[in-house]
C-alpha cells in the first residue's frame, strides 16, 4: 500500500510469497478432500457429526442415571435411527457405530456420553478436512487480494521513481523565467479582468460568458446553474453578482424595494451562494508549472475564444504571446526544468544524488515481476 505519493509500505513486501503459500495450501486441501471421497461425502460426514453431537448434548442430562426414562428411550431411538440411516459406504461410518455401541446400554452415565463423543473423533477429524478447504479458500482469496493491491502500489511506486529520475535529469539552470514571466503576467491579468467583470457586469452577461467557456473541454470553468440563468433572464434587470448576493441577505420588506419577486431571488441565489462566492478567474489561467507544449497549444486556443468576452485586448494579446511559447524549440527543456524545480524538494534531490531512487526502482521492478508471476501461476485457483 502507498502511504504517500510514490511510497510503498515495506510490510507488504512478502505478498507474492504469501500468495504462493496460500495457493499451495489450497491445492493440498483440495487433494485431501478428493482423497476422502469428495466434498459431498465430507459434507455428509460433517452433517452427521453435527447431528450426533446435538443429540448427545441434548439428552445427556435427562437420559443418564435415574433420569427421565422416556427421555432415555427417545435418545436411544433417535441416535440409533441416525446411525442406521447412514450409507454403508460413508467414510468413517464405523465411528458412528462405535458411538452407538457406547450408548446402547440399559442404563447410561456421563462417562458413556464422553465415550460416545470420543468415538466420533475419526469422523470429526474427517469433517475437518472440508473445513480445511473452506479456510484455505478464504486465505487464498485474501492473499490474492493483497497481492493485487500490492501490485497496484508497486506500479505506482515505479511510476513515481521513474518520474523522479526524469526530473533528476532536468537542467535546473535553464532560464525558466522565459516561461514564468509571460505566463505569470497573463494569469494575473486575466484574474484581475474577470474579477472586474464579475464585480461590474450584469449577472446575465457573466453567466453567458461562463456558459460559453464551460463548453470548451480544456477551460476549467463550471457552467452556471440553470436556475440562476433562468432567474436572471426572467427578472430582466441588470443587477451584478455582488448585488444579488447582497440582496439575498435583505429582509423581505427591504428586498421588495429592489426586485419584483423577492421569493424567486432568495430561491435562485440563496441556495447557490457557494457557487457565486467561489466564482473567480482561476479557470482562465494557465498555472505553474505550465502544461506540455501540445496541451498549451490547445488550451490557449480555447481561451482565446472566451477571454475576449470579458477582458481587454491587451489581456488577449498577452495570452497570444503565451500561446507562442509552445512552439519554442526549447519549450520541453524549460518546462521539464520548471516542473523539477517545483516538485523536487531537498529530500528528493538527496535521494537522487545518492542513487537511492535507482536502487528503489530496481527493487520494485523485481517485486513487480514476482507478483505478476505469482498471480499468473495461481490464476487456475481464482
Amino acid at each position: 500500500m502507498t502511504d504517500r505519493a510514490g511510497s510503498v509500505d515495506p510490510s507488504d513486501a512478502g505478498a507474492a510469497d504469501a500468495l504462493r503459500d496460500a495457493a499451495s495450501e489450497l491445492r493440498a486441501a483440495r487433494d485431501a478432500v478428493d482423497d476422502h471421497g469428495g466434498r459431498e461425502q465430507l459434507e455428509t460426514v460433517a452433517s452427521a457429526v453435527r447431528d450426533a453431537e446435538r443429540k448427545l448434548n441434548s439428552y445427556e442430562e435427562s437420559a443418564t442415571g435415574t433420569g427421565d426414562f422416556e427421555s432415555y428411550v427417545r435418545f436411544q431411538e433417535a441416535f440409533a435411527t441416525l446411525v442406521e440411516g447412514l450409507d454403508d459406504d460413508l467414510p468413517e461410518r464405523e465411528a458412528f457405530e462405535t458411538a452407538l455401541e457406547c450408548v446402547e446400554k440399559r442404563r447410561l452415565s456421563e462417562s458413556d456420553f464422553v465415550a460416545a463423543r470420543d468415538a466420533l473423533g475419526p469422523a470429526r477429524e474427517l469433517a475437518s478436512v472440508r473445513e480445511r478447504l473452506s479456510s484455505a479458500r478464504e486465505a487464498f482469496a485474501d492473499a490474492r487480494r493483497r497481492a493485487t493491491d500490492r501490485l497496484d502500489a508497486v506500479e505506482d511506486g515505479i511510476a513515481a521513481r521513474e518520474r523522479l529520475l526524469e526530473l533528476g535529469n532536468a537542467d535546473l539552470d535553464a532560464p525558466v523565467d522565459d516561461l514564468r514571466d509571460p505566463i505569470g503576467t497573463y494569469d494575473d491579468a486575466v484574474t484581475d479582468a474577470f474579477a472586474s467583470f464579475r464585480r461590474n457586469a450584469p449577472a446575465g452577461e457573466v453567466f453567458d460568458v461562463l456558459a460559453d467557456a464551460a463548453a470548451y473541454p480544456l477551460v476549467d470553468v463550471d457552467a452556471p446553474p440553470e436556475e440562476l440563468r433562468e432567474y436572471v433572464a426572467a427578472a430582466g434587470d441588470d443587477h451584478t453578482i455582488p448585488e444579488l448576493l447582497e440582496y439575498a441577505d435583505y429582509s423581505q420588506s427591504k428586498l421588495e424595494h429592489y426586485v419584483d419577486d423577492p421569493g424567486a431571488l432568495r430561491t435562485a441565489v440563496g441556495t447557490r451562494r457557494t457557487y457565486l462566492d467561489r466564482l473567480d478567474g482561476s479557470g482562465f489561467t494557465i498555472g505553474w508549472p505550465p502544461p506540455e507544449a501540445e496541451v498549451l497549444q490547445y488550451v490557449t486556443r480555447e481561451l482565446l475564444s472566451v477571454v475576449p468576452g470579458f477582458a481587454e485586448e491587451d489581456v488577449a494579446a498577452t495570452l497570444q504571446s503565451v500561446r507562442e511559447l509552445a512552439w519554442r524549440d526549447d519549450y520541453a527543456r524549460l518546462r521539464t526544468a520548471a516542473v523539477a524545480l517545483d516538485e523536487l524538494g531537498d529530500a528528493e534531490r538527496d535521494r537522487l544524488a545518492a542513487g537511492a531512487v535507482s536502487e528503489e526502482l530496481a527493487a520494485l521492478e523485481d517485486e513487480r515481476e514476482a507478483l505478476r508471476a505469482a498471480l499468473d501461476d495461481t490464476d487456475d485457483l481464482a
